[in-house]
């Protein structure tokens, strides 16, 4: 493990959401992200989805399980295609074992700079999947995990608005 993802690790995995709850990103689930940092020019994109659960009585998420890059998905330096089915199929293993309290939450990819943005693409696909993906909530979440920070946004349905979430300090 390297000194970036030790002090990666280290910061806190708390964001606020729109409604007042907030979000929390699971350390496992942070650690597998963290081991897919593009930190050399040869490492490739890597991505997935995000699942995890919201909190009864609360307005809190907590990101519990990420799915890792298959071989089937298309990686390159500055791009990631999720097209394996391994990833559904991992949801839908996890849906029925939590009895329906694991959740598909969003996405996340890596980007190769310190402090990740969307590229454009990035926004384009996220707004498509706000649009013709099956999820119980209004907001979906998209990650993309730099070299330096991990950096979340929220997508609304409603409105197809995406909006990058604050740390909570």
């Amino acid at each position: 493990m390297t000194q970036t993802v030790n002090r990666v690790e280290s910061k806190k995995v708390l964001y606020e959401l729109s409604n007042g709850g907030c979000l929390k990103i699971d350390k496992n689930a942070l650690r597998i992200m963290n081991g897919y940092k593009q930190s050399e020019k040869k490492d490739v994109e890597a991505g997935g989805i995000i699942m995890g659960r919201f909190i009864k009585n609360s307005k809190n998420i907590i990101i519990d399980k990420i799915t890792e890059p298959a071989k089937d998905d298309k990686r390159s330096r500055y791009s990631f295609k999720r097209i394996s089915l391994q990833h559904q199929l991992t949801l839908e293993e996890e849906w029925t074992n939590s009895f329906g309290t694991c959740n598909y939450l969003g996405e996340w990819h890596t980007h190769p700079e310190d402090y990740p943005t969307p590229s454009s693409i990035d926004l384009k696909d996220w707004k498509r999947k706000l649009k013709t993906d099956i999820f119980s909530s209004r907001y979906l979440y998209f990650i993309i995990a730099g070299i330096t920070e991990v950096e979340i946004w929220e997508g609304d349905r409603r409105n197809l608005e995406i909006k990058q979430l604050k740390k909570i300090k």
